[in-house]
Protein backbone atom coordinates (compact mmCIF):
# COMPACT_ATOMS: atom_id res chain seq x y z
CA UNK A 1 0.00 0.00 0.00
CA UNK A 2 2.85 2.37 0.86
CA UNK A 3 4.43 1.88 -2.59
CA UNK A 4 1.07 2.38 -4.25
CA UNK A 5 0.50 5.63 -2.36
CA UNK A 6 3.96 6.87 -3.26
CA UNK A 7 3.45 6.01 -6.92
CA UNK A 8 0.08 7.73 -7.09
CA UNK A 9 1.47 10.76 -5.28
CA UNK A 10 4.35 11.04 -7.76
CA UNK A 11 1.95 10.70 -10.69
CA UNK A 12 -0.32 13.38 -9.25
CA UNK A 13 2.49 15.78 -8.43
CA UNK A 14 4.10 15.37 -11.85
CA UNK A 15 0.79 15.64 -13.67
CA UNK A 16 -0.23 18.58 -11.55
CA UNK A 17 3.24 19.96 -11.87
CA UNK A 18 3.19 19.73 -15.63
CA UNK A 19 -0.14 21.48 -15.47
CA UNK A 20 -0.56 23.32 -12.19
CA UNK A 21 -1.82 26.72 -10.77
CA UNK A 22 -1.10 29.62 -8.39
CA UNK A 23 1.63 32.16 -9.15
CA UNK A 24 4.58 32.14 -6.77
CA UNK A 25 5.93 35.46 -5.53
CA UNK A 26 9.43 34.44 -6.54
CA UNK A 27 8.37 34.38 -10.17
CA UNK A 28 6.65 37.75 -10.44
CA UNK A 29 8.68 39.31 -13.26
CA UNK A 30 8.38 41.94 -15.97
CA UNK A 31 5.58 39.90 -17.49
CA UNK A 32 3.28 42.22 -15.54
CA UNK A 33 4.22 45.01 -17.90
CA UNK A 34 4.78 43.14 -21.15
CA UNK A 35 2.59 40.04 -21.02
CA UNK A 36 0.71 39.18 -24.19
CA UNK A 37 -1.37 36.25 -23.01
CA UNK A 38 -2.56 34.41 -19.93
CA UNK A 39 -4.06 31.00 -19.20
CA UNK A 40 -5.88 29.90 -16.08
CA UNK A 41 -6.95 26.27 -16.12
CA UNK A 42 -8.08 23.55 -13.76
CA UNK A 43 -7.73 19.81 -14.17
CA UNK A 44 -8.84 16.53 -12.62
CA UNK A 45 -6.77 13.36 -12.54
CA UNK A 46 -8.59 10.05 -12.79
CA UNK A 47 -7.39 6.46 -13.02
CA UNK A 48 -9.86 3.94 -14.34
CA UNK A 49 -12.57 6.59 -14.08
CA UNK A 50 -11.94 7.19 -10.36
CA UNK A 51 -10.87 10.70 -9.32
CA UNK A 52 -7.51 10.76 -7.55
CA UNK A 53 -6.35 14.35 -7.80
CA UNK A 54 -6.90 17.93 -8.89
CA UNK A 55 -4.50 20.49 -10.28
CA UNK A 56 -4.56 23.98 -11.70
CA UNK A 57 -2.27 26.09 -13.81
CA UNK A 58 -1.51 29.73 -14.53
CA UNK A 59 0.59 30.69 -17.53
CA UNK A 60 1.77 34.16 -18.51
CA UNK A 61 3.77 34.80 -21.65
CA UNK A 62 5.08 37.69 -23.70
CA UNK A 63 6.94 37.61 -26.99
CA UNK A 64 10.19 37.03 -25.10
CA UNK A 65 9.43 35.41 -21.71
CA UNK A 66 7.11 32.90 -20.08
CA UNK A 67 6.26 31.68 -16.60
CA UNK A 68 4.15 28.77 -15.42
CA UNK A 69 3.17 28.00 -11.84
CA UNK A 70 0.80 25.63 -10.13
CA UNK A 71 -0.54 23.44 -7.38
CA UNK A 72 -1.88 19.91 -7.21
CA UNK A 73 -3.42 17.81 -4.48
CA UNK A 74 -4.81 14.35 -3.91
CA UNK A 75 -8.60 14.27 -3.95
CA UNK A 76 -11.55 11.92 -4.38
CA UNK A 77 -11.40 8.33 -3.13
CA UNK A 78 -7.67 8.44 -2.44
CA UNK A 79 -8.06 11.07 0.30
CA UNK A 80 -9.54 8.37 2.56
CA UNK A 81 -6.20 6.52 2.68
CA UNK A 82 -3.61 9.14 1.79
CA UNK A 83 -2.90 12.84 1.55
CA UNK A 84 -0.61 14.84 -0.62
CA UNK A 85 -0.08 18.21 -2.22
CA UNK A 86 2.51 19.90 -4.37
CA UNK A 87 3.59 23.22 -5.87
CA UNK A 88 5.55 23.74 -9.02
CA UNK A 89 6.81 26.60 -11.18
CA UNK A 90 9.02 27.33 -14.17
CA UNK A 91 10.29 30.43 -15.87
CA UNK A 92 12.23 31.02 -19.06
CA UNK A 93 12.76 32.92 -22.29
CA UNK A 94 11.33 32.66 -25.78
CA UNK A 95 14.40 33.21 -27.92
CA UNK A 96 13.94 33.10 -31.66
CA UNK A 97 12.62 29.64 -32.49
CA UNK A 98 12.77 27.97 -29.10
CA UNK A 99 11.83 27.96 -25.43
CA UNK A 100 14.85 28.37 -23.16
CA UNK A 101 14.08 27.41 -19.53
CA UNK A 102 15.89 29.26 -16.75
CA UNK A 103 14.41 28.12 -13.43
CA UNK A 104 12.35 25.12 -12.33
CA UNK A 105 11.11 24.51 -8.78
CA UNK A 106 9.01 21.76 -7.22
CA UNK A 107 7.90 21.10 -3.66
CA UNK A 108 5.73 18.11 -2.66
CA UNK A 109 4.53 16.78 0.68
CA UNK A 110 2.70 13.58 1.55
CA UNK A 111 2.13 11.97 4.95
CA UNK A 112 4.89 14.09 6.50
CA UNK A 113 7.46 13.29 3.82
CA UNK A 114 8.76 16.15 1.72
CA UNK A 115 10.40 16.31 -1.68
CA UNK A 116 11.88 19.33 -3.39
CA UNK A 117 13.79 20.17 -6.53
CA UNK A 118 15.19 23.41 -7.84
CA UNK A 119 17.13 23.57 -11.10
CA UNK A 120 18.82 26.57 -12.70
CA UNK A 121 19.64 26.46 -16.41
CA UNK A 122 21.51 28.62 -18.90
CA UNK A 123 21.12 28.05 -22.65
CA UNK A 124 19.51 24.68 -22.00
CA UNK A 125 22.29 23.40 -19.72
CA UNK A 126 21.94 22.71 -16.00
CA UNK A 127 24.15 25.08 -13.99
CA UNK A 128 22.96 24.23 -10.47
CA UNK A 129 20.43 22.01 -8.75
CA UNK A 130 19.12 21.22 -5.29
CA UNK A 131 17.19 17.95 -5.06
CA UNK A 132 15.98 16.37 -1.81
CA UNK A 133 16.04 13.56 -1.04
CA UNK A 134 18.95 12.90 -3.43
CA UNK A 135 18.74 10.10 -5.96
CA UNK A 136 20.15 6.93 -4.44
CA UNK A 137 23.08 5.45 -6.37
CA UNK A 138 22.30 1.80 -7.14
CA UNK A 139 24.28 -0.76 -9.14
CA UNK A 140 21.54 -1.09 -11.76
CA UNK A 141 20.74 2.63 -12.06
CA UNK A 142 21.97 4.47 -15.15
CA UNK A 143 23.96 7.40 -13.74
CA UNK A 144 23.00 10.98 -14.56
CA UNK A 145 26.18 12.48 -16.01
CA UNK A 146 26.95 16.03 -17.10
CA UNK A 147 26.93 15.31 -20.83
CA UNK A 148 23.21 14.41 -20.82
CA UNK A 149 22.24 17.66 -19.08
CA UNK A 150 22.63 19.92 -22.12
CA UNK A 151 19.82 21.14 -24.37
CA UNK A 152 17.22 20.00 -21.85
CA UNK A 153 13.78 21.17 -20.72
CA UNK A 154 12.36 20.98 -17.23
CA UNK A 155 9.13 18.92 -16.98
CA UNK A 156 6.92 22.02 -16.72
CA UNK A 157 8.37 23.94 -19.65
CA UNK A 158 8.47 20.71 -21.64
CA UNK A 159 4.70 20.33 -21.35
CA UNK A 160 4.14 23.43 -23.51
CA UNK A 161 4.83 23.78 -27.21
CA UNK A 162 6.17 27.04 -28.66
CA UNK A 163 5.28 27.69 -32.30
CA UNK A 164 7.15 30.80 -33.49
CA UNK A 165 6.35 32.56 -36.73
CA UNK A 166 3.12 33.79 -38.28
CA UNK A 167 1.45 30.54 -39.31
CA UNK A 168 -1.35 28.78 -37.47
CA UNK A 169 -0.03 27.46 -34.13
CA UNK A 170 -2.37 24.47 -34.32
CA UNK A 171 -0.32 22.71 -36.97
CA UNK A 172 0.61 19.01 -37.04
CA UNK A 173 4.23 20.24 -36.95
CA UNK A 174 3.68 21.10 -33.28
CA UNK A 175 3.47 17.40 -32.47
CA UNK A 176 6.41 16.19 -34.52
CA UNK A 177 9.27 16.73 -32.09
CA UNK A 178 11.30 15.15 -29.30
CA UNK A 179 11.34 16.89 -25.91
CA UNK A 180 14.47 16.23 -23.78
CA UNK A 181 13.36 16.40 -20.14
CA UNK A 182 15.29 16.51 -16.87
CA UNK A 183 13.36 16.65 -13.58
CA UNK A 184 16.26 16.50 -11.12
CA UNK A 185 16.17 12.74 -10.84
CA UNK A 186 15.72 11.34 -14.30
CA UNK A 187 16.68 12.41 -17.79
CA UNK A 188 14.29 11.14 -20.47
CA UNK A 189 12.95 12.03 -23.90
CA UNK A 190 9.29 12.41 -24.80
CA UNK A 191 8.91 11.70 -28.50
CA UNK A 192 5.74 13.26 -29.91
CA UNK A 193 4.08 12.54 -33.23
CA UNK A 194 0.88 13.85 -34.78
CA UNK A 195 -2.19 11.62 -34.39
CA UNK A 196 -5.18 13.81 -35.30
CA UNK A 197 -7.01 17.07 -34.69
CA UNK A 198 -10.32 17.02 -32.85
CA UNK A 199 -12.76 19.46 -31.29
CA UNK A 200 -12.83 19.72 -27.50
CA UNK A 201 -15.04 21.58 -25.07
CA UNK A 202 -14.86 22.69 -21.46
CA UNK A 203 -15.57 25.81 -19.45
CA UNK A 204 -13.73 28.66 -21.17
CA UNK A 205 -12.75 26.89 -24.39
CA UNK A 206 -14.54 25.26 -27.29
CA UNK A 207 -12.50 24.55 -30.37
CA UNK A 208 -9.84 22.41 -32.02
CA UNK A 209 -7.02 20.64 -30.24
CA UNK A 210 -4.04 18.75 -31.59
CA UNK A 211 -3.76 15.16 -30.41
CA UNK A 212 -0.14 14.03 -30.17
CA UNK A 213 1.00 10.48 -29.60
CA UNK A 214 3.74 10.26 -26.93
CA UNK A 215 6.54 7.75 -26.43
CA UNK A 216 8.79 7.57 -23.36
CA UNK A 217 12.53 7.06 -23.91
CA UNK A 218 14.66 6.84 -20.73
CA UNK A 219 18.17 8.28 -20.92
CA UNK A 220 19.60 8.38 -17.38
CA UNK A 221 18.54 8.09 -13.73
CA UNK A 222 16.35 5.07 -14.43
CA UNK A 223 16.77 1.36 -13.68
CA UNK A 224 16.47 -0.41 -17.06
CA UNK A 225 15.50 -3.81 -15.71
CA UNK A 226 12.57 -2.56 -13.65
CA UNK A 227 9.25 -3.81 -14.99
CA UNK A 228 7.63 -0.37 -14.71
CA UNK A 229 10.38 1.18 -16.82
CA UNK A 230 9.99 -1.45 -19.51
CA UNK A 231 6.22 -1.02 -19.38
CA UNK A 232 6.50 2.71 -20.05
CA UNK A 233 9.07 2.19 -22.81
CA UNK A 234 6.72 -0.26 -24.56
CA UNK A 235 3.60 1.81 -23.83
CA UNK A 236 1.97 2.86 -27.10
CA UNK A 237 -1.15 4.25 -25.43
CA UNK A 238 -0.02 7.72 -24.34
CA UNK A 239 -1.50 10.90 -25.79
CA UNK A 240 -1.62 14.63 -25.09
CA UNK A 241 -4.19 17.13 -26.39
CA UNK A 242 -2.86 20.66 -27.06
CA UNK A 243 -4.91 23.86 -27.23
CA UNK A 244 -3.78 27.46 -27.92
CA UNK A 245 -3.22 30.22 -25.35
CA UNK A 246 -4.70 33.45 -26.73
CA UNK A 247 -2.27 36.28 -27.43
CA UNK A 248 0.73 33.90 -27.54
CA UNK A 249 2.40 31.33 -29.77
CA UNK A 250 2.16 28.72 -27.01
CA UNK A 251 0.11 25.54 -26.97
CA UNK A 252 -0.90 24.16 -23.57
CA UNK A 253 -1.97 20.67 -22.52
CA UNK A 254 -5.75 20.40 -22.51
CA UNK A 255 -5.80 16.69 -21.74
CA UNK A 256 -3.36 13.82 -21.25
CA UNK A 257 -4.03 10.10 -21.27
CA UNK A 258 -1.62 7.34 -20.21
CA UNK A 259 -2.31 3.62 -19.95
CA UNK A 260 -1.04 2.30 -16.60
CA UNK A 261 -0.91 -1.06 -14.86
CA UNK A 262 -4.02 -0.17 -12.84
CA UNK A 263 -6.08 1.54 -15.55
CA UNK A 264 -5.92 4.54 -17.86
CA UNK A 265 -4.76 7.73 -16.13
CA UNK A 266 -6.44 10.83 -17.57
CA UNK A 267 -5.64 14.45 -16.75
CA UNK A 268 -8.54 16.47 -18.17
CA UNK A 269 -9.28 20.19 -18.16
CA UNK A 270 -12.44 21.17 -16.32
CA UNK A 271 -11.73 24.83 -17.06
CA UNK A 272 -9.44 26.34 -19.70
CA UNK A 273 -9.63 30.13 -19.82
CA UNK A 274 -7.07 32.07 -21.83
CA UNK A 275 -7.06 35.68 -22.88
CA UNK A 276 -4.86 38.27 -24.51
CA UNK A 277 -3.75 40.83 -21.93
CA UNK A 278 -2.64 44.42 -22.38
CA UNK A 279 0.52 46.14 -21.21
CA UNK A 280 0.77 48.05 -17.95
CA UNK A 281 0.84 51.35 -19.81
CA UNK A 282 -2.45 50.58 -21.50
CA UNK A 283 -3.95 49.58 -18.16
CA UNK A 284 -2.73 52.82 -16.57
CA UNK A 285 -4.27 54.81 -19.39
CA UNK A 286 -7.60 53.16 -18.81
CA UNK A 287 -7.53 54.11 -15.13
CA UNK A 288 -7.05 57.79 -15.86
CA UNK A 289 -10.27 59.87 -15.47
Amino acid sequence: MRKTRAGVRRALVQAGAILALLPLAAFSTSLETHAAGQLEARYTLTVGGVELGRAAVTVRASDSTYEVSGVGRISGALRAVSSGKGRIAARGALNGNEMVPRVYAMHAESEGKKERARIAMVSGAVTSEDVHPPLRPLPDRVPVVERVLHNIMDPVSGAFIYMPGTGAPLSPKACNRTIPVYDGRQRYDLRLSYARTENVQTKGYTGPALVCRVRYIPVAGHRPNRYTVQYMVDNEDMYVWLAPIEGTRLLAPFKASVATLIGTAVLDATSFKSREITTASENAARKKP
